[in-house]
């Protein structure tokens, strides 16, 4: 199989950008699998993802090249851009408190291929479930936490991410708020679902609050993770109804089901490049 490209395009928007981008593609013998593109009234940028194949054998194949022959073409369109091996597997760090549905799911659908992804790590302030990590053969590292404790986790925590070589780490009900430290150095590459909408019922039980409030819809939000709680970029939501009938644990089961699928597909625009950072808000070409 030849390899593909996928190229980011973030830019202000004016006229000739997309002739640009394309006329770069056909002088480097490149052809377009597909193509998405956006461009924001609001705040004047221009957002565009192409998946690219070599459309003859002198194509350039080598990332960096081709990364290093497009700089010409985005500095003169004041672009921020990237280029991505598109088969490359983005390796993801987990990190998992006491609540284990969004880990299990991440891991079932990693080893079954509908995430292309790398899992090198997984990490706990419990050792709850280093059980099931060993089932997937993946390692598993117990770092407790307190108030007083966090900065030296938090460390820890960093070290391992340059040790595994993490591209995105993914808080699957990770119970911990982190510091502005760590999220300003993994700034644009952490990932939290969060257990309602944004903003709703806060705190360690969001569905007995929903219970007490007799709401007839609850769901789930996925975000990047900013030092601002719970206020960052929005990349994936969704619902699912419920009634009077239905009782706490219920209704703690039924959006267990829409946190996973929602951090699943969230997990997977993001490694697939589709996520493209708006000011607080995202494009998601999905």
């Amino acid at each position: 199989m030849p390899p593909s490209f996928v190229l980011t395009i973030s830019s202000p928007d004016r006229p000739g950008i997309v002739h640009a981008v394309t006329a770069f593609l056909v002088q480097h013998n490149l052809n377009i699998v597909d193509s998405s593109q956006f461009g924001d009234p609001s705040s004047q940028r221009f957002f565009m993802r192409v998946h690219v194949v070599p459309a003859s054998e002198d194509a350039i194949v080598e990332v960096e090249q081709l990364r290093s022959a497009f700089e010409a073409t985005a500095q003169s369109f004041s672009m921020d851009f990237d280029i991505h091996p598109a088969s490359k597997k983005p390796r993801v760090l987990i990190m998992v408190s006491k609540i284990g549905h969004c880990l299990n799911d991440l891991l079932f659908r990693q080893s079954t291929g509908q995430l292309n992804i790398e899992v090198p790590l997984i990490i706990s302030n419990h050792p709850d479930f280093a059980t099931l990590a060993a089932a997937y053969n993946i390692p598993f590292q117990h770092l407790p936490v307190t108030a007083d404790t966090k900065p030296q986790q938090e460390a820890q925590i960093l070290e391992l991410v340059k040790q595994y070589n993490v591209d995105l780490i993914v808080l699957a009900r990770y119970m911990q708020v982190l510091s502005p430290t760590l999220c300003q150095a993994m700034s644009g590459r952490i990932i939290n679902i969060h257990h309602s909408f944004l903003p709703s019922f806060k705190g360690a039980k969001p569905y007995h609050q929903a219970y007490d409030r007799g709401v007839k819809i609850i769901g789930a939000t996925a975000h990047f993770v900013t030092s601002d709680l719970d206020e960052g970029p929005i990349i994936e939501q969704n619902v699912v109804r419920v009634n009077h009938a239905m009782s706490p644990k219920e209704l703690t089961h039924a959006g267990s089901n829409v946190e996973s699928n929602v951090l699943a597909t969230a997990v997977k625009y993001v490694t697939e490049h589709r996520v493209l950072l708006n000011g607080h808000k995202t494009v998601v070409f999905n």
